[in-house]
């Protein structure tokens, strides 16, 4: 046994690898310079993007159209068909509205539309075009006591008649219950069902 452990037919390992110090002293010094290069040179490939400043919505944000529906979920659907409110701007889908409208006034979704996060800065002139157009619109809706009292009047004669359908609803149906055909005695114990404990006669 000790003969074959000392026997040379086994791995030859006395073969070191020697290694070439300048030839990875230049490839260190190369890739020093690549990298100084890269530092010196800005990261962007182009002149940076000029975005829109934001401005107001111009249409109304649709978070009631499908409260209280109810919807079968498949995994293979369409994302715009699946469960939550859907981004077609940003192709996601969100599963509740306040994430929704976090979403929509995001960074992310801004910026799809082409807007930065930053506010135009108002003039004075606009701001005091903004003041008139509300004073017409406050000027419009100014209401007199008349008005009030007429407004009043009308909710009051609303619920009035609301009540009285709700009266009338009622009494067809207990018109409608009282109209049902009263079934025979004879065959009602014939087919088992002779008193359901009603007193009535």
């Amino acid at each position: 046994m000790s003969n074959t452990s000392n026997n040379g037919a086994g791995v030859d390992n006395t073969f070191r690898r020697k290694f070439d110090r300048e030839e990875y002293l230049e490839r260190a010094r190369e890739r020093e310079r690549e990298e100084e290069e890269s530092r010196s040179k800005p990261r962007g490939k182009g002149p940076p993007v000029q975005r829109k400043p934001l401005k107001h919505r111009d249409y109304e944000v649709d978070l009631e159209s499908r409260l209280g529906k109810t919807q079968v979920v498949t995994p293979v659907a369409p994302l715009s068909q699946q469960a939550g409110y859907y981004c077609s701007v940003c192709e996601c889908v969100v599963k509740d509205s306040a994430n929704y409208l976090d979403h929509i006034n995001g960074k992310k979704h801004q910026r799809a539309l082409g807007m930065s996060m930053r506010v135009e800065r108002a003039s004075l002139d606009q701001v005091r075009e903004r003041f008139e157009v509300l004073k017409k619109r406050k000027d419009i809706g100014t209401f007199t006591e008349q008005d009030l009292d007429e407004r009043i009047l009308k909710q009051q004669q609303e619920e009035e008649e609301r009540k009285r359908l709700r009266r009338e609803k009622k009494k067809e149906k207990k018109e409608k219950a009282v109209e049902e055909p009263e079934i025979d005695p004879d065959v009602a114990a014939m087919m088992g069902f002779g008193g359901f404990g009603s007193s009535k006669k």
